[in-house]
């Protein structure tokens, strides 16, 4: 098999980052939406800073390679801790029902 190279490039501006800890998805059957934004403590509104559309292919090969980078990063560092909820008592950020 003979695979080629894919040079890819990006923009300072873009490589800069911009850091999410909020995220939406909803979906149609041609594309899925996917909302990258802030959520403060004691704030009640989140900002969305990013959006990207993809299609519902796109966004399989994207959990799929999200996924294996999780794994990967497990077994190097530990088990990624997720808040939830502890008995009754919530913890962490309440996030919006999503589509799926």
């Amino acid at each position: 098999m003979n695979k080629k190279k894919l040079n890819v490039k990006i923009d300072e501006k873009i490589g800069e980052g911009t850091y999410a800890n909020f995220f939406m998805i909803s979906n149609s059957p041609s594309e899925f939406v996917i909302d990258f934004g802030r959520i403060l403590p004691g704030v009640p509104n989140a900002k969305i800073y990013s959006r990207i559309l993809t299609t519902p292919q796109h966004a399989k090969q994207l959990y799929q390679i999200l996924e294996n980078n999780i794994k990967k990063f497990e077994d190097k560092n530990g088990e990624i801790k997720v808040p939830g909820k502890q008995g009754n008592k919530n913890i962490g950020f309440k996030s919006p029902v999503q589509n799926s």
